[in-house]
């Protein structure tokens, strides 16, 4: 036996019940880092600010801030924005949203530059941004034949997502300029 082996294995149902801030990695706790600087914030706010305005028509779509999104019994994520169509569900979310925005920090880039980026593109979530708050840029991808092909690096332009449900566009500029010196 392996370490690991050793280790308690959680459940969505175990998971539901724990206090503060957590995603569930296959089983395994992450804890999320103690409460974004107000910039990471203040950024995820004013995507899913622009994605709830795009979709005010659309009355099959949300945008929403971190919310749990349920890949498995024991894999449970918890993204800064989602932009999602058609859910089912109003506990969690359970099908693939159409966009994911992370916001990277210190203590989660590696989970969302990797880890996450596989498990979205395994799930075949049709856009997925990271975005980097001190840097003021987004890394935005596209699921295209199974793999996310890398659509740019955006700071001051907008992007349109032509393959949502409801079209969306988020305007980089607007994003980023408050905090630009």
């Amino acid at each position: 036996m392996g370490a690991l082996d050793y280790l308690p294995h959680y459940t969505y149902d175990e998971y539901k019940l724990w206090e503060g801030k957590w995603e569930l990695f296959e089983g395994s706790p992450i804890a999320m880092s103690p409460a974004p600087m107000i910039n990471h914030q203040a950024i995820a706010y004013a995507i899913a600010t622009q994605l709830s305005n795009e979709i005010s028509e659309c009355d099959r779509c949300l945008a929403l801030g971190e919310s749990d999104y349920k890949l498995s019994d024991d894999t449970v994520l918890r993204p800064d924005v989602v932009l999602i169509c058609d859910e089912p569900n109003d506990a969690y979310i359970t099908k693939a949203p159409e966009i994911i925005v992370e916001v990277i920090s210190k203590s989660t880039a590696k989970n969302d530059e990797n880890y996450k980026f596989d498990k979205y593109q395994a799930e075949k979530v049709k856009y997925y941004i990271i975005v980097y708050p001190d840097e003021l840029y987004a890394k935005v991808y596209k699921l295209e034949n199974s793999k996310y092909d890398k659509q740019g690096d955006f700071s001051t332009q907008t992007y349109n997502f032509d393959e949502t449900l409801c079209k969306v566009s988020i305007n980089f500029d607007k994003v980023f300029k408050r905090f630009r010196k």
